[in-house]
């Protein structure tokens, strides 16, 4: 039971009743849902079916209720020890001087986001992930998208975007070169570590607008394996070349016989110069910018990077690049121009 209305993600205010007490008091319930919580390891989870007694003053859990969803429940010197039906520890606190148990448990506030707006350039800004607005209006001008207005860059300047998409220096112009077909050259490159972890526990990225979220970097083969498998079925070329840092995800004996045994020619970059990575790099600033923008814009728990960068790479497939003149990467990929009017 809980007095705090504030506490609820949920709250099914249709169920009423009365709690009685052992004295033969009654008071009454106004609701019943669920409280998120935050567990000592950064995860989240949830008390349900928790009734909302607002005359109550300290908030109670049943043991009864929680013994009837298999937990189990022991005490010992002067501690309640209790454990769910997988045997994970769950509660584990100290008897205080009036024998009660006392437990601190962290809240975690239920969010609730939107993005309003009346200003339809300002609307489809924040719709792209902050998008900049010359390719904003050069979406709508040479018709590369279904679905977007003409759009005139506003005088006024967003804070967010300010704040996050500050850079050190600029990348070195592209002199290697450049891929004339599908797949003649690949860049990759991991983005980490990214602190806190996801919601998944993912910890990096890899890169080519195709995205693969990682919790070590060990996992960097097995992501380029079946990278290499779906994109070659998809486009009916195969990978010729790949361009990578030196990083030891990528200089391992196993990637390198990989490649080696597929006839595909893997180009490192030299070690500790980022900027020689152009295309890897770059995607990467700007995959984090634009999630920058929108966790700092919405004020979003960073926790939420893993969803946010998933969008803005959704986003980058369908927004202009210097690359491609007329095109999306979308529709030199895919040969469908593509419609942002679900957004």
């Amino acid at each position: 039971m809980c007095g705090q209305r504030d506490l609820f993600a949920d709250l099914d205010e249709t169920i009423q009743g009365l709690v009685t007490f052992g004295d033969t008091s009654n008071v009454p319930v106004k609701g019943k849902g669920n409280i998120p919580i935050k567990l000592k390891n950064g995860d989240h989870s949830y008390i349900a079916g928790v009734y909302y007694v607002p005359a109550i003053k300290h908030n109670m859990l049943s043991i009864g209720q929680l013994m009837e969803k298999g937990y189990t429940f022991y005490t010992k010197n002067c501690h309640l020890i209790v454990k769910n039906y997988n045997g994970r520890l769950i509660v584990y606190v100290k008897m205080s001087k009036n024998r009660m148990f006392s437990l601190n448990i962290q809240y975690d506030a239920a969010k609730c986001l939107s993005a309003i707006t009346n200003n339809e350039e300002w609307l489809w800004h924040l719709r792209l992930e902050h998008l900049n607005f010359t390719s904003l209006k050069m979406l709508a001008s040479k018709k590369m998208v279904k679905g977007v207005p003409h759009i005139d860059h506003p005088d006024e300047v967003y804070e967010s975007c300010v704040l996050s998409k500050h850079h050190r220096s600029s990348f070195a112009k592209e002199v290697n070169w450049k891929a004339n077909k599908p797949l003649e050259l690949v860049h990759t490159d991991v983005c980490g570590l990214i602190k806190p972890m996801s919601t998944g526990q993912n910890r990096y990225f890899s890169r080519k607008t195709w995205i693969y979220f990682l919790k070590r970097k060990s996992e960097v083969l097995n992501c380029f394996k079946d990278f290499k498998a779906i994109v070659e079925k998809q486009s009916g070329y195969k990978i010729r070349t790949v361009r990578s840092d030196q990083g030891e995800e990528y200089t391992s004996n196993d990637f390198e016989a990989f490649c080696t045994q597929q006839g595909i020619r893997h180009q490192t970059t030299p070690a500790y110069i980022l900027q020689l990575n152009g295309a890897g790099e770059r995607k990467n600033q700007t995959i984090l910018d634009m999630a920058r923008s929108l966790l700092k814009a919405k004020k979003l728990p960073k926790q939420y990077w893993a969803e946010v960068v998933s969008c803005a790479v959704y986003l980058l497939n369908r927004c202009p690049t210097r690359s491609l003149e007329a095109f999306t990467p979308e529709e030199a990929w895919s040969g469908y121009k593509p419609s942002v009017t679900h957004l």
